[in-house]
């Protein structure tokens, strides 16, 4: 059943579900703010402790796939950017039956590539896929740990669509706010978490 609202032409973006739930309370403490990590001012999001915690990482694919269904994506396939996309990735794809597709930074993929670049708030960087990962009549959902400017899931959602792939959506454990990620991403956001950037 999808979600009233949800169209293939505009994006419509949902945020995290209600914090009255105990389970996103239990999450949301389990992440770690580390301070001034990886430069002073910036409050680092670690999720390692959830990782660490295997009911608990049980318990956040389980949320994610209820909530995947709940906003009728329906992916034939799952897009992890470089790295922690893999594990949130992998996890979903299987879960779902579906495929798994590795967004890599340059050099890394063995076959051949197309490469699209995005903007950093100092410079550029740029990600990669497999030309033959998907094609038209594939359904590919953009998966990661963390939404911050949107630059990384616009890149892969790019590079989906370019091999004639529809993107359907991206699913996050934590958006940062105040970073106008979700106006960035050029396709609809589902985060389970929410925190100030």
């Amino acid at each position: 059943m999808g979600i009233p609202g949800l169209t293939a032409r505009a994006p419509t973006h949902y945020g995290a579900v209600s914090m009255d739930d105990d389970f996103l309370v239990t999450l949301r403490n389990t992440v770690r703010t580390v301070p001034d990590f990886p430069i002073e001012g910036i409050m680092f999001r670690d999720i390692t402790p959830v990782l660490a915690d295997g009911e608990l990482l049980t318990d956040l694919v389980d949320r994610m796939i209820s909530d995947i269904d709940a906003l009728g994506w329906e992916p034939t396939h799952i897009a992890g950017p470089e790295s922690r996309g893999f594990i949130f990735g992998s996890l979903i794809a299987e879960r779902l039956g579906v495929g798994f597709i590795p967004i890599r930074k340059p050099g890394k993929l063995p076959h051949q590539t197309k490469t699209v670049e995005y903007s950093l708030e100092y410079g550029t960087n740029a990600l990669e896929i497999h030309t033959d990962a998907v094609g038209p009549g594939d359904r590919v959902l953009v998966a990661d740990d963390l939404l911050a400017t949107g630059g990384t899931v616009a890149a892969t959602v790019e590079l989906c669509s370019s091999l004639g792939a529809v993107v359907v959506g991206g699913i996050f454990l934590i958006e940062l706010e105040g970073l106008d990620g979700r106006a960035n991403c050029d396709t609809d956001v589902h985060a389970i978490l929410q925190f100030p950037a």
